[in-house]
């Protein structure tokens, strides 16, 4: 035996709503927050400017102090390292008068 099931249409709105009451939003990070990022970002951007160069005026003669240098082999990527904790720290951090 085959049941069959009829949709019924649907009431027509005619009953009117009241308005939505305006939501209220809390901005998702905080003044401190954002300065946080700003300075993760300074640092990163400082460690991509210390890690640009290192081209030879002479394309025949290949200078290996000025390649890898302290300055582009270590400081440059500690520096881009430490933006990048800074940024997930700014991200993570609560804000004071939140919590």
């Amino acid at each position: 035996m085959a049941t069959t099931t009829t949709k019924k249409p649907a009431a027509p709105a005619t009953a009117k709503t009241a308005p939505a009451a305006p939501r209220q939003t809390t901005p998702l990070f905080g003044k401190e927050n954002y300065r946080w990022m700003l300075i993760g970002i300074v640092l990163i951007a400082l460690g991509l400017i210390l890690m640009a160069g290192g081209k030879s005026p002479d394309p025949n003669v290949f200078n290996k102090d000025e390649v890898y240098s302290f300055r582009r082999i270590t400081l440059a990527p500690i520096l881009i390292l430490g933006g990048f904790v800074v940024e997930i720290f700014a991200i993570f951090r609560k804000d004071k008068k939140n919590a």
